[in-house]
């Protein structure tokens, strides 16, 4: 069969590819040019505790690919650590890295002729990334996620994560903990490799792999220190070579009703608000138009069955798999008519094939869609006069008697304002937070609000206070947290136009934020509002700033209209 790598591979013209690809190494005889040629996109990197093994891994990868009849060719990514990045300029470049990695991708892709690709992500960008470089190259491809890191312990037995030594510092500020005990929850909190061991943003992405389709099961959360991740990438291997016979494409697979699928899922966990972001940018390289507003359908019809930190603090991702993993979280929605059961997947099955078998062993941690924990979903889009595109919430994650809440507005141009008023104790209960110019455009690159929202739980303020930014939250972040408010400040949208000690009114019942001030008043305020200047004028982030669209549109680089230069328009 004719294959993509045949391109530089067949033909006497290609003799001068082929002798570059002797010279690598990797091909070893004349025979291994009929193999197809598999890409290894591993995102290995020393920075990462999620990815530090992933160099170990894609060597197993590789011989695996090759026992499968494939030829492998290992390839990286960059990635960006969230945590560490957190709170000072690095957290700018996160969101902005997802656009590097999907454009790697597709230019290894591209350039090479890959037939198929096993891509080995982990954390937070690093799925999304590579989910939007091989929807638009198009070609056979099986996600293996690195696995999530086990919870840590304290002394005392108590389970903790990442996010319990950001909400130590609060607690540490507000004299709630000694030094002792902060430093006890910086040494315990992330005791192995792997992805952050909640449903924060990694491990929520990984998991909607497995019901995209894209991943086989398991991937979402087996812990990366088990070795049946191994045996997952070893059967990835064997799989991705098939597929390539097949002509099993990514577009074939991820469609709208399996977006559908993936928020559903999403709904039942009460996954990060930011797989709305990334879902969004999916769709748009996979060419599906996706409402914004169809999220709340699903977000009314799907029961919160699976409640993960930071939702809880006692269960994590070892749990859920211990629980039977998303296989038995996907059993339910199946068994309750909430699944696209039919739609083919990377396993050559339909995605309901198995989840007749599938079923949890702890029903405390995974219920049944006849008793859930909550009969809607764990995240939520609100629209309203603050937000007329859209802003999200992670439902799961805000006490009940928030769920209805009215403040007057306290407002911080950016993060680093917004931390240290917080922490000042100069916040009080009953106000909503404001923080702004902090979104795509604005911060520039969207930076997420882990240390604010974490200060405010940490003084036990999050049952009293609400934040709501242009900017995004990290998969930690908990409370009345309302993230990606669109349109930005930046874009002129009304969260600009919002001053000291107006009333804002927040209902998640109804999906509504709403400003109260008229619009002769708001009409005023326009007027008044300064051009928008960039904090940043060069660079990376000033080229993202100049292209980068809403986060009511997964915050995606639209394509500038070329101008010829004036060289170009002089005649000959």
């Amino acid at each position: 069969m004719s294959r993509r790598s045949h391109t530089i591979t067949k033909g006497y013209q290609r003799a001068p590819h082929r002798s570059l690809l002797r010279a690598t190494g990797v091909v070893r005889s004349d025979d291994d040019f009929d193999r197809p040629f598999i890409g290894i996109c591993n995102s290995y990197i020393d920075l990462i505790p999620g990815h530090v093994h992933l160099q170990e891994f894609g060597a197993l990868v590789k011989e695996a690919v090759r026992e499968a009849g494939g030829l492998p060719f290992e390839f990286n990514t960059i990635g960006v650590d969230d945590g560490i990045a957190m709170g000072h300029l690095g957290m700018r470049y996160s969101l902005p890295s997802r656009e590097i990695i999907a454009d790697s991708v597709e230019t290894v892709v591209q350039a090479h002729c890959l037939d198929a690709i096993i891509c080995l992500p982990n954390c937070d960008k690093i799925v999304p990334g590579m989910l939007m470089g091989a929807l638009r190259c198009n070609i056979p491809v099986i996600f293996v996620s690195g696995g999530p890191m086990k919870a840590g312990r304290l002394p005392d037995g108590r389970k903790v994560d990442l996010v319990s030594v950001f909400e130590g510092v609060g607690q540490f500020s507000n004299g709630e903990i000694n030094e002792v005990e902060l430093e006890a929850l910086e040494h315990l909190a992330c005791p192995t490799c792997g992805s952050c061991a909640g449903m924060f943003t990694a491990n929520s992405m990984n998991c909607i792999m497995e019901v995209l389709g894209l991943a086989l099961p398991g991937n979402g959360t087996i812990l990366a220190i088990d070795p049946k991740r191994g045996d997952l990438a070893r059967s990835a291997a064997k799989r991705i070579v098939d597929m390539v016979d097949e002509g099993l494409k990514p577009r074939d697979i991820v469609t709208e009703e399996a977006f559908d699928d993936a928020f559903a899922l999403d709904m039942a966990m009460g996954g990060s608000t930011n797989t709305i972001l990334h879902l969004l940018a999916a769709a748009h390289e996979a060419g599906v138009d996706y409402d914004l507003a169809r999220i709340n359908v699903m977000s009314d019809g799907v029961p919160y069955l699976c409640k993960v930190a930071p939702a809880t603090p006692d269960v994590h991702m070892e749990d859920v798999d211990e629980a039977g993993g998303i296989q038995a979280v996907l059993a339910e929605l199946h068994l309750a008519g909430l699944l696209n059961s039919h739609r083919v997947t990377v396993t050559g099955h339909p995605l309901g094939h198995g989840l007749d078998a599938a079923h949890t062993s702890r029903p405390d941690i995974i219920k049944p869609a006849s008793d859930p924990f909550r009969a809607t979903g764990g995240l939520r889009v609100l629209f309203g006069t603050l937000a007329p595109e859209g802003c999200v919430v992670k439902t799961g994650a805000v006490a009940e008697d928030m769920h209805v809440f009215e403040g007057t507005a306290v407002i911080f141009e950016s993060q680093d304002q917004a931390v240290e008023g917080i922490l000042s104790g100069s916040i009080e209960p009953g106000t909503v937070v404001i923080i702004r110019y902090e979104g795509p455009r604005g911060g520039p690159g969207m930076p997420e609000m882990l240390q604010p929202t974490s200060a405010l739980a940490g003084m036990r303020l999050d049952r009293s206070v609400a934040m709501i930014t242009d900017g995004r939250f990290s998969g930690g972040t908990r409370g009345l947290s309302i993230g990606h408010c669109s349109p930005e400040a930046a874009a002129g949208g009304p969260i600009a136009l919002v001053q000291e000690g107006d009333r804002i009114t927040i209902n998640l019942h109804d999906a509504s934020v709403h400003w109260h001030v008229d619009e002769a008043e708001a009409a005023r305020r326009r007027s008044e509002l300064p051009p928008f200047e960039s904090r940043i004028q060069s660079g990376y982030l000033a080229r993202y700033s100049h292209l980068v669209t809403s986060a009511s549109t997964g915050a995606i680089l639209r394509v500038p209209e070329w101008q010829p230069s004036p060289n170009e328009l002089s005649p000959a």
